[in-house]
């Protein structure tokens, strides 16, 4: 039925775009000075209540002789849930600070809350994911909280970009900080306002029990904070930075958070890399994209906390994490598939089917059909022996080893000026033990 659905609003694009290649002819304006696209956040969820707010993005084309990139870039994002998640972002981009040289600058500054962050436990396939633990019409119900914790992130990165071969290969320094506050769910304050009949049980979830058990340790249980320093290289021939058409962005990044910089609970280093290319199948109409990335702890131990999080290059989303949801596995719940180590793969076919000019400002309409994959390629060790006789060890872990996971789907994004592109895409996944599908709606491309 969903791949039905997808196939008819395929069809309804077709025929939209075949009324509207007049329209497509136009050719893009120039852009100069400063330009802003907004977009207001609201949305409901039954537990964390109303959400609201904005995302704002300014951007400097200066003369327009650089369009579409753009000289700065500021991107501000302010929203909340009634019931006290919320996301606070202030994002910089720009490699016009430095005078005499062409030296990127990326800093980001943000406070994340999250009431209800998702928590299926390590390895992927490993462990037993069981949807009516949370479904309240269910006879196995626990909570609608049940694979859920508490997280908050405070986070502070500042990277600088320089050129080593003008137009492909380029040299990445950087610092962050991310201090981590974890613990269970609040449910006294999730069920203010809310009937005796709807209210959550105040019973132990997922996330209490690894504590209970020590598969989480004690000294991570509750967070922690860590101090980076980043160094890479980046291999880069795209046209166009926003969307593609052509070339290879490829990376290599050392992330690590050394004893001496403070992280004595948890010093760490991990390797990620990246590889991205993108292939013109028909000039400024359509093109093939892919991804392929790993990242994992080459020294140390990293807190279960910090396992979730991809280290990359540029990334104006307030976060990317994974493996599961918008970012990394569309379709899968998010951070379904946590590891010590992770592979991944996405690809896409991005097909701008309708392009005009709207108020003056360039706008196009496009479609990406997508398939994406990922697996845990080192585990995180866990003693099932810890979970006590009193409990059913097959409600928490399968028995089996970790496999691929599979998800397919299509999305529709809207480009203003070619840089503000808001994106909606739908994936659904091919196993039950992902999860169903995912609808996620926000900015930019995917990669």
């Amino acid at each position: 039925m969903i791949m039905g659905k997808i196939t008819t609003l395929l069809m309804a694009f077709i025929f939209i775009y075949m009324t509207a290649m007049a329209q497509d002819k136009k050719e893009d304006k120039i852009k100069k000075g400063w330009t802003f696209g907004l977009i207001p956040t609201i949305s409901y969820n039954s537990d964390l209540g109303l959400q609201y707010g904005g995302l704002v993005t300014f951007y400097d084309y200066g003369d327009g002789s650089t369009y579409p990139k753009y000289k700065k870039m500021i991107r501000t994002e302010i929203s909340r849930y009634t019931k006290g998640s919320g996301t606070n972002q202030i994002f910089f981009d720009s490699d016009k600070l430095f005078k005499k040289k062409t030296i990127r600058t990326t800093a980001d500054f943000s406070y994340l809350t999250d009431k209800a962050c998702d928590f299926y436990g390590f390895n992927g396939a490993m462990v037993n994911f069981n949807p009516d633990f949370m479904n309240d019409e269910a006879n196995d119900y626990i909570s609608r909280m049940f694979y859920r914790m508490k997280r908050n992130i405070l986070r502070f990165t500042c990277d600088f970009q320089g050129t080593i071969i003008p137009g492909k290969l380029r040299w990445l320094v950087g610092i962050a900080f991310f201090n981590y506050q974890i613990g269970t769910v609040d449910i006294s304050k999730l069920n203010e306002g809310k009937p005796t009949e709807k209210q959550l049980p105040d019973t132990a979830l997922l996330y209490d029990k690894y504590v209970s058990w020590g598969i989480i340790p004690t000294e991570e249980a509750d967070g922690g904070h860590n101090q980076f320093i980043k160094a890479g290289l980046i291999f880069d021939t795209r046209d166009i930075e926003a969307n593609p058409s052509k070339g290879i962005w490829t990376e290599l990044l050392v992330t690590s958070a050394p004893s001496f910089l403070g992280n004595s609970e948890n010093s760490y280093t991990k390797l990620a890399f990246i590889h991205r290319q993108y292939f013109t199948l028909w000039p400024k109409k359509l093109t093939f994209v892919y991804r392929l990335g790993y990242q994992g702890t080459i020294l140390g131990h990293a807190p279960f906390y910090a396992q979730t999080y991809m280290f990359n290059s540029f990334a104006a989303v307030t976060i990317v994490e994974g493996l599961g949801s918008a970012k990394s596995i569309r379709g899968m719940v998010r951070d379904r598939v946590v590891g010590d180590a992770i592979a991944y793969g996405n690809f896409e076919l991005r097909w701008k089917f309708f392009k005009t000019l709207i108020g003056n400002q360039n706008v196009y309409f496009a479609l990406n059909p997508f398939f994406d994959v990922g697996k845990v390629v080192k585990k995180i060790e866990v003693d099932e022996s810890k979970v006590p006789l009193s409990e059913v060890a097959s409600n928490y872990f399968t028995g089996i080893d970790e496999k691929l996971h599979f998800m397919l789907g299509c999305g529709l994004h809207i480009a203003l000026n070619e840089n503000f592109v808001i994106s909606a895409d739908f994936g659904k996944t091919l196993d039950p033990q992902d999860g169903k599908t995912g609808l996620y709606i926000g900015t930019g491309w995917l990669f």
